[in-house]
């Protein structure tokens, strides 16, 4: 009953995370990502535990609400990922960096890019390692999805998740991108946005 009770409260039916993948994990396992990992397949696959993938998600918006939309830069460079972000920052208003970041984004003010955000916010440490690496030099908190096979050092805020599947990524930020407006109260607590998940996936033929 416990568990049954818990499944009702997820921000999406389990059902359609299962179906976006989001508990999907890869075969390669860090020790620090091993505590939110449900059980491993037969033939090595790493299975996130849904639970844990949810109270993040939601640990996760309360966090970002607590900032103006401009204190906050989401960056990918992960091509799937780059329509979610896209359509994350226009619901939200969270300022978006999408494909190569330039060096000294964080750490030079002369760079055409510079910007002093409050909090950084990737969608893969790996993809995003020059992002990341600046704004641990200037202190900047690191909130990241996370798959198995990252590297939890230096981030801030971990979201267990299957950061690489472009259905993942986009209910991922779907589901960030309505839950941080029900948490600065811009929409009621079961209202959603504009746009459905589906929205969110970018295209195989071509990147927007």
């Amino acid at each position: 009953m416990a568990e049954q009770e818990r499944v009702k409260e997820f921000l999406v039916p389990q059902e359609l995370y299962l179906s976006a993948g989001v508990h999907v994990g890869t075969s390669i396992k860090y020790k620090d990502m091993m505590k939110f990992v449900y059980k491993i397949k037969d033939n090595g696959l790493a299975i996130l535990d849904l639970n844990k993938v949810d109270e993040r998600l939601r640990v996760l918006s309360r966090a970002l609400a607590r900032y103006g939309p401009d204190e906050v830069l989401a960056v990918t460079g992960r091509i799937y990922a780059f329509r979610p972000v896209k359509k994350f920052g226009e619901v939200t208003g969270i300022r978006t960096m999408i494909g190569r970041v330039l060096p000294g984004t964080l750490t030079n003010p002369s760079s055409p890019s510079y910007c002093e955000p409050e909090v950084v916010f990737l969608s893969d440490p790996r993809v995003d390692r020059q992002i990341h690496e600046e704004a641990v030099k200037m202190g900047i908190p690191v909130f990241a999805l996370c798959d198995t096979d990252t590297s939890t050092a230096y981030i801030d805020l971990v979201v267990p998740c299957n950061n690489k599947g472009r259905k993942s990524l986009a209910l991922v930020y779907w589901i960030l991108a309505r839950q941080v407006l029900r948490e600065r109260e811009e929409i009621g607590p079961e209202e959603d946005i504009g746009y459905k998940w589906e929205d969110f996936v970018t295209q195989i033929v071509g990147v927007e």
